[in-house]
């Protein structure tokens, strides 16, 4: 049987004061958990977006929990209505956060890129993007 969804995401941040601002601030997530010099944690609907530190989960820890981590730059999507689109864009812009590309899709799925202050690839996109059918 499938995963019922995807419940966290991680990207990697080295100045997690400054992704706290953006992920906070520009756009809204509530924080969960912060611990200095490793993490932020941020409610996301009904699942988690988590920002390490690149270097604080790479090695293993005498918790059990795997090591895990990354360099470089991730990405990550939020659904947003059709009609919050140009809201969340004014949005962006009035924050100093440049949009990258902006594109529809052929189902008729509108995206919109921008990076968070670590370079993380961000994006809106109408939820229609991942629906089979294209007449829907």
């Amino acid at each position: 049987m499938p995963p019922l969804r995807v419940l966290e995401t991680c990207i990697y941040a080295e100045d997690l004061d400054a992704a706290h601002h953006f992920y906070t601030e520009v756009l809204g997530l509530r924080t969960h958990s912060r611990a200095e010099g490793r993490h932020n944690f941020y409610h996301c609907g009904d699942g988690m977006v988590l920002v390490f530190h690149p270097g604080a989960t790479n090695e293993c820890h005498a918790d059990g929990i795997p090591c895990h981590g990354s360099h470089g730059a991730e990405h990550i999507c939020w659904a947003v209505e059709r009609d919050q689109i140009d809201a969340w864009r004014a949005r962006l812009v009035a924050a100093g956060v440049a949009i990258e590309h902006e594109h529809t899709w052929p189902n008729g799925a509108h995206s919109v890129y921008f990076r968070d202050p670590a370079g993380n690839s961000l994006e809106f996109a109408t939820p229609r993007l991942w629906e089979n059918d294209p007449e829907d």
